[in-house]
């Protein structure tokens, strides 16, 4: 079993060019579920029903995992039998019949205009720490790329003549977002005067560079944040994730189209995009509520 997992992950990262983080989570998913059938004694992928992968799902749920996460390890095995029925390493498949669980959509956290200028205002622009700072919260909230987006930019993924980032987001797929005045020229100002600091004469394409010359990492980013975060003390659990969520909802807020949003948040599918209109309608409530006479 352990041989054909690998075979599968082999399969999504050439054939259908699956993300690192991709392959990871369902890597981590399928050992799990593995781990479990050989708990039971099953040695050998044909014999496991129906039954025995209900069981693993309702022991995930015992265990404490979201359904969320209960929905995510039963599409990892989905995927997993759909490729084992290609390759004809099995004639049935014990999951078609398995409805994911109904999940309770919960609102992504967002900030307003005014919290998240309050928080782009933290870092200042005196130190060539601060002025990376700066540029990389600004290009975050600007653009809505995820972290390992950003810290997988090169200079070259700027098109500093019109003002756009090339990236690559899942699946692989490559996406053109506009980067936007304010966070333009605080690109600028850190790859034209600071950036040079952190190579220290060596040479470099990646953008974000930490103290020892290195490109920085999703842990480097988190740890940035929550310094700016306690520091703005905007009382807000704040993480990387919220500058897309603000970005999106900000957007929307403005009149942008839904379609237009997709594209710049690298969306598959546009319903996963269309939880912003919820947020946005949250916000316009929250905002009749607490200016109208009769709110």
């Amino acid at each position: 079993m352990d041989n054909l997992i690998d075979e599968y992950l082999n399969f999504l990262t050439v054939e259908k060019g699956a993300s690192y983080n991709t392959i990871e989570a369902y890597g981590r998913d399928l050992n799990r579920y593995v781990c479990f059938v050989k708990r039971l004694g099953i040695q050998a992928i044909a014999d496991i029903t129906s039954d025995n992968v209900i069981s693993y799902l309702a022991g995930l749920r015992k265990n404490g995992l979201t359904e969320n996460s209960v929905n995510r390890g039963l599409a990892a095995i989905r995927g997993f039998y759909k490729f084992l029925l290609r390759e004809k390493k099995v004639e049935q498949n014990p999951v078609a019949n398995i409805e994911l669980a109904k999940v309770w959509m919960r609102l992504p956290d967002t900030l307003s205009q005014e919290e998240m200028n309050l928080l782009l205002a933290q870092p200042g622009v005196k130190t060539p720490s601060a002025i990376r700072d700066t540029a990389m919260l600004e290009l975050l909230y600007a653009t809505g790329i995820r972290v390992s987006e950003l810290i997988s930019l090169t200079v070259n993924s700027i098109n500093w003549q019109v003002g756009y980032l090339v990236t690559i987001g899942k699946g692989n797929k490559e996406r053109i977002v506009p980067v936007g005045k304010s966070a333009y020229g605080h690109l600028r100002q850190y790859v034209d005067e600071a950036r040079c600091s952190f190579l220290k004469g060596r040479s470099s394409d990646i953008l974000f560079l930490n103290r020892s010359g290195n490109g920085l990492t999703r842990q480097g980013l988190w740890k940035i944040l929550r310094e700016y975060a306690l520091k703005s003390k905007l009382g807000k659990k704040i993480h990387p994730h919220t500058f897309r969520h603000s970005f999106a909802s900000h957007l929307l807020e403005g009149g942008a189209d839904l379609r237009s949003v997709q594209f710049m948040l690298g969306h598959a599918d546009i319903a996963t995009t269309q939880i912003y209109t919820h947020v946005t309608r949250e916000r316009l409530k929250e905002i009749h509520r607490r200016y109208h006479p009769r709110g």
